[in-house]
């Protein structure tokens, strides 16, 4: 059997600080960096997806970010497709891969080798249980899960995220198995990659949502209103449409809600959302979690994370 290809994986919640970390492990360790952002591949949305710049990047290459209109849909299957391409072209020019972002589906999908069935999507239906969700909330829509797929209901419960918990239903009624089921079957092959997992955590999870909060200041500096009313105004997809920055903004722009009502509660759903990445991630025995806040600087998270890595491709 061939000898499976190495690559850095460095997840997190939002504001965590993954993209400054993949790059200088990039520069360490001879890398390129794939971005793991379900929301950052969308052209156009830069401020409201923390999109690195040139400066951020520091001449690194990064991949799957920016390319896809945000009127096309993107899916999970198509990332895993896309990323594996990236992995074997990064490889080929005998460099490092490293896999950096929030987007756990993704991350774990394409480490652990998921094969997707090609089954097509019932549009219909999904926009039925979208509806449904925004009239109802997601307590019904959790209580017809726990009826078809109690071992999805007992793994999406705690997450409560809606796209998830719709996307198992459509997949029951679709296809006439449960996503549980085809899960179990595409894991039967073992998968080509050996990953290192770092993970970027807090001990104190206000330090993180302090973060955030600052973050999205930052973003308002930098022109976040004038992106989302142009965001909101053009044509968005079914998956572009869920980025947070844009949707929250929209009472201010149709004059139901003032400016400091819509930040508080975008300051609010971003940090609903990386306690979400949280429980996602910490689900992972295999990962290595660096603390932000016990290091009393970037360089000693850093020397702890080349030393991590060190062990796994020198070790």
């Amino acid at each position: 059997m061939s000898e499976k290809q190495k690559i850095i994986s460095v997840v997190g919640p939002t504001a965590s600080g993954k993209t400054r970390l993949a790059v200088e492990l990039a520069k360490i360790f001879d890398g390129e960096v794939i971005s793991a952002d379900s929301m950052q591949i969308y052209q156009g949305m830069q401020i409201a997806t923390a999109k690195p710049d040139d400066n951020e990047m520091q001449g690194i290459p990064h991949h799957l970010i920016d390319f896809v209109p945000p009127g096309e849909t993107y899916s999970v299957a198509m990332f895993t497709q896309d990323a594996k391409r990236c992995i074997e072209d990064i490889a080929s020019r005998n460099k490092l891969p490293i896999l950096a972002g929030g987007t756990g589906l993704y991350i774990d999908s394409l480490l652990q080798n998921i094969k997707f069935s090609d089954e097509e999507r019932d549009e219909e239906l999904s926009q039925r249980l979208r509806q449904r969700y925004e009239l109802e909330g997601l307590e019904p829509l959790l209580q017809t899960l726990s009826e078809i797929d109690p071992q999805s209901y007992e793994r999406l419960k705690e997450g409560r995220n809606p796209k998830r918990v719709i996307r198992a239903i459509e997949f029951y009624y679709t296809t006439g198995k449960t996503i549980t089921e085809q899960n179990e079957q595409s894991r039967l092959e073992e998968t080509p990659y050996d990953a290192i997992k770092l993970g970027l955590g807090f001990i104190d999870r206000e330090k993180l949502y302090d973060r955030i909060n600052l973050r999205v200041d930052l973003m308002l500096q930098n022109g976040l209103l004038e992106e989302a009313r142009q965001v909101l105004s053009s044509d968005l997809s079914r998956t572009s449409v869920m980025a947070i920055g844009y949707k929250e903004l929209a009472p201010y722009f149709d004059g139901e809600q003032s400016l400091e009502e819509c930040i508080e509660k975008l300051k609010r759903e971003t940090r609903r959302y990386a306690k979400r990445q949280l429980t996602w991630f910490k689900r992972d025995k295999e990962l290595n979690w660096l603390y932000v806040d016990e290091e009393s600087c970037f360089d000693d998270l850093l020397d702890k994370a080349v030393q991590i890595i060190k062990g796994r491709l020198y070790g």
